[in-house]
């Protein structure tokens, strides 16, 4: 992977990890145009560093919250959140990685993306319509937590937007918008750390740590300023987005992608 590569891929991670359109997807599907030949998770791991600079960076405020009064609700619905994700990926982690090299699921996952997204937008609408009262942080309750988690381990394979299951879980628990965007981001924390901590795991062993000495280090650090750069604009465009607009134009994106994928997997074969 030369230079140019890394920051392709960063700028792409950057714009849609924060975006419901599955950006361990996106990643996917270039590096396979790209041909590129490394362990994708590591990868994908290091540009999620980056975004999760990002995270930091905009939602300071909230995070310096946590870190004043750490316990508090919003710091077990965090952790309640959090636990499915990590019980998927211990139980399952080798058919995780194979998913992410081959690929071969990623249309199908597109397309489940896009009905999350269009379920939840129509589910928010309605209740607008209905002047159904919208949940804020202080009416949040474990089991809304629990679902949200669910929703998030349901994301874990490339091509179902980890964003866009917990924002949509969030939106059909009938949580505030706004508040469904924020929740979904502080969650990218503990599961960006702990994909960190699972890839980890893999380089300290032998075999593994063989097979990443042909990584370019300076493509790697390039893409991972793109993802970190990038990703702080996608973090504020996101907030407004969810909080004012609709997530039907993400929905249509998904969708066309799933089909194109799809089409080129079982028809044309130009990358897969």
């Amino acid at each position: 992977m030369n230079i140019l590569e890394s920051i392709v891929l960063g700028i792409v991670q950057g714009l849609t990890e924060f975006l419901p359109v599955s950006s361990s997807g996106h990643l996917v599907l270039l590096q396979k145009i790209f041909k590129v030949e490394e362990p994708s998770l590591f990868f994908d791991t290091l540009l999620h560093l980056g975004t999760l600079t990002a995270v930091f960076v905009v939602l300071w405020k909230d995070i310096w919250e946590i870190l004043k009064k750490p316990i508090q609700k919003l710091t077990l619905f965090l952790i309640i959140a959090t636990v499915p994700a990590v019980i998927a990926a211990l139980l399952f982690d080798d058919s995780i990685e194979s998913i992410f090299l081959s690929g071969n699921f990623l249309g199908w996952c597109f397309l489940i993306t896009s009905v999350l997204l269009v379920t939840a937008e129509l589910l928010s609408r309605h209740a607008a319509k209905n002047n159904i009262n919208l949940k804020k942080a202080e009416s949040m309750t474990w089991l809304h937590a629990l679902f949200i988690g669910i929703m998030q381990a349901l994301a874990i394979p490339p091509g179902i937007s980890r964003s866009g299951a917990t924002i949509s879980g969030a939106l059909f628990c009938k949580l505030d918008r706004d508040f469904a965007a924020r929740f979904s981001f502080l969650m990218s924390i503990p599961a960006i750390l702990g994909a960190v901590v699972l890839q980890s795991k893999d380089l300290i062993s032998g075999s593994a740590a063989e097979s990443e000495t042909a990584i370019n280090v300076w493509a790697v650090i390039a893409g991972t300023l793109a993802a970190a750069v990038v990703g702080f604009f996608a973090v504020k465009f996101m907030l407004k987005i969810i909080k004012e607009k609709s997530l039907f134009g993400f929905a249509i994106y998904t969708g066309a992608l799933g089909i194109l994928v799809l089409t080129d997997q079982f028809v044309t074969r130009f990358v897969f």
